[in-house]
């Protein structure tokens, strides 16, 4: 039943005066102010209470959000426990000025980490191309620990540095993965002979120091941890 502008007032007058169905008080009866403005407590139990009452505590004194588990084990490589590791460097004599280098600094690292010289096989390959499937075929051999991959891509005028650079990648991480040992990435991919020669013992450093080392680490985690 739809009401008009009168019917509404008269309705809210009424509500007013308490006189609808009980809803409010009597005005002989008024709430007092203290209970008007501070109403009675709920009984509903509070998002705090719920999970004490479930066996839950939350401890409100902890600031951090992630929580310390003095069972979890943290597995890593070590560089100096390298008694027993057998590493390949496989090295691409594309660009040797550069990746001679580099082999120099691989080899110097297995020196100064304790590694045998009879425990490491240099192989030598054409280019960079051809690292990958000698890196899983040494692998795959099951006579070594690591793989070390070294050569040096140098861009030119055509687009075949893309190509070699794709197929090298490519190439050592699935000889990585097929063999199951791991194959460490020491290709240099530069757009001259300056940033490869500054990379290989230059002022930038010897990737091929710091690809061996990653190498002994890797090896060291294998062999140690996952086996």
């Amino acid at each position: 039943m739809a009401l008009n502008g009168f019917g509404c007032l008269k309705i809210q007058q009424r509500l007013l005066s308490g006189t609808v169905c009980g809803a409010f008080p009597s005005p002989r009866n008024p709430p007092s102010a203290a209970a008007a403005i501070f109403p009675r407590k709920s009984t509903a139990l509070s998002f705090a209470s719920s999970l004490q009452f479930r066996g839950f505590v939350a401890d409100r004194k902890q600031s951090s959000p992630f929580v310390q588990m003095e069972a979890v084990r943290h597995l890593e490589g070590s560089v100096t426990k390298t008694q027993g590791l057998r590493f390949a460097v496989v090295v691409a004599r594309f660009n040797e000025i550069v990746t001679k280098r580099l082999l120099e600094g691989a080899l110097e690292t297995f020196h100064k980490y304790s590694v045998n010289e009879e425990d490491i096989d240099v192989v030598w390959v054409p280019g960079s191309f051809e690292i990958g499937v000698v890196a899983e075929k040494l692998g795959k051999s099951g006579k070594y620990h690591a793989v070390l991959c070294i050569g040096a891509v140098i861009r030119g005028d055509t687009s075949h540095y893309d190509a070699v650079v794709n197929s090298a990648t490519s190439g050592v991480l699935s000889a990585g993965l097929n063999s199951g040992v791991p194959c460490i990435f020491g290709v240099l991919t530069c757009d001259d002979m300056d940033q490869a020669l500054n990379r290989a013992g230059g002022k930038s450093g010897n990737k091929g120091a710091e690809c061996a080392l990653t190498a002994i680490e890797m090896a060291s985690l294998f062999e140690h941890h996952l086996k």
